[in-house]
């Protein structure tokens, strides 16, 4: 599981050119001189992992031309002075320093510190290695002698502190370029970027570290962030009035179920109900709509093959999910329709997804859930161009498609119009397991069906499932099944 602080990083996030601009502001606006924002920056660094491996004595820094290599040369000289065995390995020629950099190096060869003019196969003398090669100015994939420093980081028994971002990692996006260092510690300065957050990011970050250096409130405001992050999630849904009855909380209808496939639509029905939906019923083939209740008699299962059957159920629900074990046949493409022409908020997913990739088309009132290869599809771009910008692609979804879209994946993506994008780094890889996708369609339409709007629906639901499938993965994620999910649900939304 990937380990973060999130209760202590800030929910603005940033693209590299907005940090950038306030780093600038702090130093032309705020008179903060660039050394002492890289001093401020090698310390926290230097307090974080003093912090997590207080027993270490010997540390690497590998050091590049730019300024995260004079932060990684602040980090050494903190080391060298507090008694450390430091190594420090400049990977770009040192007649390239300049400013800020060069200083921050005179100071620590001033200070006595050692400047080896070799990179080692590994770095097996150290307990940590800190990663200064690359901030987040990085715009192209990594090669070369580069990347045989960053192969030889990741070959690194011991372990690695990134300063901003681990090299290798595009600040924006998340994705990597080329080849990017592995981390155990990312500590993001002044201000936290949106690429540490999603996709690859989370998992080449390690625990993410968030230091201000003390810079005023201002220079935090003086540019607009491009995303939220999500925090921990604290609490569910509010307590109900005693004279509540389920029909204050709406009916929830899934749509879907194909022969082979019936357990999806069951997960979404259970999910529904778990999270307080007032009623759930479940359309789906006739040659099983009268087992799938059975070990869940509050179901109420409808077996259906023609649109005036769909249509009948259609008119005694308040939203309708559709998508879970759907398949795309005639009858799926049956079913969709007819959800669309009803009227009723939507929560669509899976098979449904696929189809309507075949045959697009825009709706206001539907709440989109694509795994990364069906977001392909519905942009005609394949998953490896998603995955390469996830920020762009929930966006583009969201502006061809309407409504919210939730990108699922590490550093879920919930989109809606003219919002900034919302993004949930809770979670677990147990959770990539089958079914997983259907119990959220089902919480998200659960919440849906008890009154919340669209993107609150969605935000929640999202934030909702991760909580239960973190709780469920207490015992180990592999094996963690869909299933496993409905408790922990049902104690989330009481929170």
């Amino acid at each position: 599981m990937i380990q973060t602080q999130p209760r202590t990083l800030p929910k603005e996030l940033h693209r590299a050119q907005e940090v950038r601009a306030m780093d600038r502001y702090a130093i032309d606006t705020l008179g903060i001189p660039g050394l002492e924002l890289m001093h401020r920056a090698g310390a926290a660094a230097f307090a974080a992992l003093c912090g997590r491996w207080p027993t270490a004595r010997t540390l690497s820094a590998i050091c590049g031309a730019g300024n995260n290599g004079g932060d990684a040369y602040v980090v050494a000289r903190l080391a060298h002075a507090a008694g450390w065995d430091v190594r420090v390995y400049p990977v770009a020629p040192l007649a390239g320093l300049k400013g800020d950099a060069l200083a921050a190096y005179q100071e620590y060869r001033a200070a006595g510190g050692a400047v080896l003019d070799f990179i080692p196969a590994d770095f097996e003398g150290a307990e940590i290695l800190v990663d200064g090669l690359f901030g987040t100015g990085l715009d192209r994939e990594i090669e070369g002698l580069f990347a045989e420093v960053v192969r030889a980081v990741n070959r690194f028994r011991g372990k690695v502190l990134a300063l901003d971002i681990p090299s290798g990692l595009c600040a924006d996006t998340g994705a990597v370029l080329g080849v990017a260092v592995r981390a155990d510690v990312t500590v993001s300065f002044i201000g936290l970027k949106q690429g540490l957050c999603t996709g690859e990011g989370l998992e080449y970050a390690g625990e993410l570290v968030f230091a201000d250096l003390e810079t005023p409130p201002m220079v935090k405001h003086a540019v607009k962030p491009s995303a939220l992050l999500l925090p921990p999630l604290a609490q569910g849904l509010p307590p109900r009035p005693r004279y509540a009855h389920k029909g204050h909380f709406g009916h929830v209808l899934v749509l879907g179920g194909e022969q082979g496939y019936s357990g999806a639509a069951r997960l979404a029905a259970e999910a529904a109900a778990r999270v307080g939906a007032g009623l759930v019923s479940l359309a789906t083939r006739p040659e099983h709509a009268a087992f799938l209740n059975l070990d869940r008699p509050e179901l109420m299962c409808h077996g259906v093959a023609r649109r005036d059957e769909v249509e009948n159920l259609l008119g005694r629900a308040t939203v309708a999910a559709v998508g879970p074990g759907l398949g795309r046949s005639d009858w799926a493409a049956l079913l969709l329709d007819a959800a669309v022409d009803s009227g009723l908020p939507l929560v669509v997913d899976a098979d449904a997804l696929n189809l309507l990739a075949a045959q697009p088309r825009r709706c206001e009132r539907w709440v989109l859930t694509p795994h990364p290869g069906e977001a392909g599809r519905l942009l005609g771009t394949g998953t490896a161009a998603v995955q390469r910008d996830r920020y762009a692609a929930a966006r583009a979804l969201q502006d061809r498609y309407g409504g919210v879209v939730v990108l699922k994946g590490s550093g879920t993506l919930i989109a809606g119009a003219d919002e900034l994008p919302r993004v949930c780094i809770a979670g677990n890889p147990g959770m990539a397991s089958g079914g997983m996708g259907d119990v959220l369609t089902g919480v998200v339409a659960g919440l849906l069906a008890q009154g919340l709007e669209p993107l609150e629906a969605a935000t929640l639901g999202v934030r909702l499932h991760a909580a239960a499938g973190d709780e469920a993965a207490r015992d180990g994620e592999r094996g963690l099944l869909a299933g496993d999910l409905m408790t922990p649900l049902r104690r989330w939304v009481n929170r």
